[in-house]
């Protein structure tokens, strides 16, 4: 194991600092931008990037280089995000005064954060870079990625695109910055001299970033369960999770993980799962998948991780039809533990399936699964039943609920829901973060509240105390 020396040290600061040098010199070309200035930044940035022939060339290098994903899902899906960022932020002020409140007396202005340490996943480097760069944009803020080692040219070359569109509308192309050889010791550092950081990865990496003296914002594992019941449409059902479970080879925490579903449509519901692509494992393949799952240390196995099924198949030791793109693997109850790679997080288009008699049983391991792996982060369900969604939304330590939606689609927000676009999902205490909202456009501005005296607002005693006044 190699020891950094003094000398390593003193390089890996004086370099990160010439980055935070050159984005505060950019940052400062920018200060007096106007809020129209500003959009038209980002909407030349958001350009550059889906551009046709940048995003294929995206899709596919980002693919080709990390071995995970499929290219499909990464030019048809994942591009959409960038729609998404500008949809949510074009319409909003983040210069100069953003909220005016009369009655109370406050005015509210917009500040940026500063220069923001960016630390960019293997399983999304073609998206979140320049998802990041708008939203830092928009708050003139600047920011410096930290690619991962296994994805560094295709977050070298999504920050090429970004800062190719800087240039063009004569803005500072320093604003936004990558490491192009990327170490963890440059990572540390630059996660310290930034002026914020918004870790997306592992719990190693987010736990580096809230212990680097930065303020932080990270995100916690996921391993979302689903509840189907009886008045689910099973047809639809099936089909969306098939979806949100093979969406770029399960490259995200997002997806479908878990489905807990009442047995009177269990059966019908596997066949359904079945016709829309998934494969289902006999007892044999089970337990040959299963000892594949971990490595000896219990972690996920990296080689299963966002790859086709039939190569997580052949590495079991099996075969699969052409046609079936999802393993789907039974799990009884007797076997539910934290233990059972199963039930924990797989990173892979594996799918567990349950069988529960009853809604309450049903919840009841959802809870449990909770426990295990994921929590914070988000789960769903099927069903028609406006109490069923109610008790599930207040029982669960969560922060996102997604309602007969593909989660992978929905969660970090869609054209078709109201969750604001992102690809980083706060999890909030439950999951070892300090928010558990969307990480989005507020969370890149600082705000100065500005306060005048208003008519005294101060309530009588009888009510501020009620029955307990005179005891």
């Amino acid at each position: 194991m190699h020891t950094t020396t003094s000398g390593e040290l003193a390089e890996a600061k004086t370099f990160v600092k010439g980055l935070i040098d050159k984005a505060r010199a950019a940052m400062e070309i920018i200060k007096d931008y106007d809020q129209e200035g500003v959009d038209r930044i980002c909407q030349a940035v958001g350009w550059n990037v889906v551009k046709d022939k940048h995003i294929k060339h995206l899709a596919r290098l980002s693919v080709e280089e990390t071995g995970m994903g499929d290219y499909e899902s990464r030019y048809n899906g994942k591009r959409f995000k960038i729609y998404g960022v500008l949809r949510d932020i074009l319409g909003v002020k983040t210069v100069g005064v953003i909220e005016e409140i009369p009655e109370k007396g406050i005015v509210k202005y917009a500040k940026p954060v500063g220069v923001i340490a960016a630390i960019i996943p293997m399983t999304n480097p073609e998206v979140t870079p320049p998802a990041q760069a708008l939203f830092a944009l928009k708050c003139k803020d600047a920011v410096i990625c930290s690619p991962h080692p296994r994805a560094k040219k295709t977050t070298f070359e999504a920050v090429r695109l970004v800062r190719e569109a800087l240039e063009k509308v004569g803005a500072p192309p320093d604003l936004v910055q990558c490491i192009p050889e990327p170490t963890m010791l440059l990572g540390n550092e630059l996660m310290k001299q930034a002026d914020l950081v918004i870790a997306t990865g592992g719990k190693g990496l987010v736990k580096a970033a809230y212990s680097s003296g930065t303020p932080a914002y990270g995100v916690g594992p996921g391993n979302v369960s689903i509840i189907v019941d009886e008045t689910a449409d099973i047809e639809e059902t099936a089909r969306n999770i098939v979806t949100s479970n093979t969406f770029d080879n399960h490259s995200g925490c997002s997806c479908d993980s878990n489905i807990i579903a009442e047995q009177t449509i269990y059966d019908r519901l596997l066949a359904r799962l079945q016709e829309a692509g998934g494969y289902l494992t006999s007892a044999e393949e089970k337990a040959s998948l299963k000892s594949i799952m971990r490595d000896a240390k219990g972690n996920i196995n990296q080689a299963i991780v966002a790859v086709p099924a039939s190569k997580v198949a052949e590495l079991a030791g099996f075969s699969i039809p052409k046609d079936k793109k999802l393993l789907i693997v039974e799990v009884h109850e007797n076997e539910v533990d934290v233990s059972n790679p199963f039930c924990l997080e797989k990173l892979s288009v594996v799918l567990a399936v349950y069988k529960c008699r009853g809604f309450e049983n049903a919840l009841k391991l959802l809870l449990r699964m909770l426990e295990y792996w994921g929590t914070g982060h988000s789960c769903g369900i099927y069903s028609h039943d406006e109490n069923r969604i109610h008790q599930l939304a207040s029982s669960a330590k969560v922060s996102r609920i997604m309602v007969r939606q593909p989660q992978v689609l929905a969660n970090s927000g869609s054209f078709t829901n109201g969750m604001p676009m992102t690809l980083s999902l706060g999890c909030g205490t439950w999951g070892g973060n300090i928010t558990s909202e969307n990480i989005h456009l507020k969370h890149y501005m600082n705000v100065t509240w500005v306060s005048r005296r208003i008519p005294e607002n101060r309530p009588p005693d009888e009510v501020l105390f009620g029955e307990f006044l005179d005891t």
